[in-house]
């Protein structure tokens, strides 16, 4: 996956390369057009698609600012240009500038109706520097061929506007989805422990009237059954009333996870999977377990959907003392949601599950379909319960899956 990802980064820069490379032979022409004129309004063309090109360089970091100038810049030209009584069309770095500006605001100016409002913009100060030319069949072509260029421009950008909404409903639905199903677990979970304190306290009752002595051990477990069930609940209000934030089955075990890993390299790439020391089934709370296993079922079915040519993959659980350290997480998540207080009982520091495959060809036919949401939902999940997780190559060519939390 390493590998996609630096040809994919090199096919960008090479794509980048080319459309400043065309613009600049554009530019080119117009200053070759410039030099062969007379009037020195020629040059007017090739100031604004100088200007064109810094705006299209710029466009990552000034969309709108760039955009704005060369729209202002192009029209005053314009103007300028009429009031001199000089004929000309516009300029053809001027005009592809534009066009690709066109494009890109489409796609990502917010929100839509100021987008919207630039794409008009552009057309119509493209149609006025069409207008320079002298009135007849120049001017008409003239004005019919950039009405096409710009309605061309404007579809492709409409497009991949489209396909951007559609792909920010499906994440925002996984969200939703991934909190949804959080929550009913978390609920099961404080149903769990409710239970349990009821049970206790009746117990405690009848123990009370034969064995009075024998009632404190008896609290102590309630008590620390209650800090478990307000744990879990001001987990799930938290997930519940996160607006856009986000295990199937409650409380899994260490074993679950083994026996998981142990019928994937049955039929997949071998796995190494290491618990470290500390670590059992009562060191964690319920949520955390369950959404370990869930990363780690994701990880390994990410390995077997995206990475099929893996070698092996090796995974880790392990428990670091202390408040995080360098590599934890601190103890607000990245959300924004303060991680509960630990419940009696339960391990202090920072727990760790890291999923590693090596050797991984990609595939052609899987890589051209593009991401998927799965990393979206394991996300939600992680950051809900306010850990961490964090998913990419690593130098040494491996792609990594690292969810931590303080625990």
């Amino acid at each position: 996956m390493g590998e996609t990802h630096r040809v994919v980064y090199w096919i960008q820069r090479l794509s980048e390369f080319a459309l400043i490379g065309w613009l600049s032979l554009l530019l080119l022409i117009d200053l070759a057009i410039a030099a062969s004129n007379d009037e020195w309004t020629a040059w007017l063309n090739a100031l604004c698609g100088v200007v064109g090109v810094l705006a299209v360089l710029w466009r990552r970091t000034r969309r709108v600012g760039g955009f704005a100038v060369l729209l202002v810049t192009s029209f005053v030209f314009t103007l300028v240009i009429g009031i001199v009584g000089v004929r000309g069309g516009p300029g053809l770095a001027e005009t592809g500038s534009l066009l690709i500006l066109t494009i890109g605001g489409l796609r990502w100016i917010e929100p839509i109706r100021r987008a919207a409002l630039f794409s008009v913009a552009s057309m119509i100060v493209l149609e006025t520097a069409a207008g320079r030319l002298p009135q007849g069949n120049m001017a008409l072509g003239m004005g019919f061929l950039v009405f096409v260029g710009w309605s061309f421009a404007a579809a492709v950008g409409a497009y991949l506007r489209f396909q951007l909404e559609r792909r920010k409903e499906a994440v925002s639905f996984v969200r939703r989805a991934e909190r949804l199903e959080l929550a009913r677990e978390l609920h099961d979970l404080v149903a769990h422990h409710i239970t349990g304190i009821v049970v206790q306290a009746q117990a405690a009752k009848i123990v009370a009237e034969q064995k009075p002595e024998a009632v404190v051990p008896s609290l102590e477990a309630i008590a620390n059954a209650g800090a478990d069930a307000l744990t879990s609940m001001r987990r799930l209000v938290s997930v519940l009333r996160a607006e856009d934030e986000a295990a199937r089955t409650p409380g899994s075990r260490l074993a679950d996870m083994r026996i998981m890993v142990e019928r994937f390299s049955a039929g997949g790439p071998r796995v190494a999977f290491d618990i470290g020391q500390g670590i059992t089934d009562e060191t964690l709370a319920p949520e955390v377990m369950t959404t370990l296993h869930r990363v780690l079922q994701e990880s390994l079915t990410n390995v077997r959907r995206h990475a099929p040519g893996a070698g092996w993959v090796e995974a880790d659980l392990r428990l670091f003392a202390g408040s995080g350290g360098q590599d934890g997480p601190d103890r607000r998540a990245s959300n924004g949601r303060q991680t509960p207080r630990n419940p009696p009982g339960r391990a202090m520091g920072t727990v760790r599950l890291r999923v590693r495959n090596y050797g991984s060809a990609a595939d052609v036919r899987v890589s051209r379909l593009g991401g998927g949401f799965g990393l979206v939902g394991m996300a939600e999940r992680v950051e809900a319960l306010g850990g961490r997780l964090v998913a990419g190559p690593t130098p040494e060519g491996a792609w990594e899956v690292l969810a931590e939390f303080a625990v």
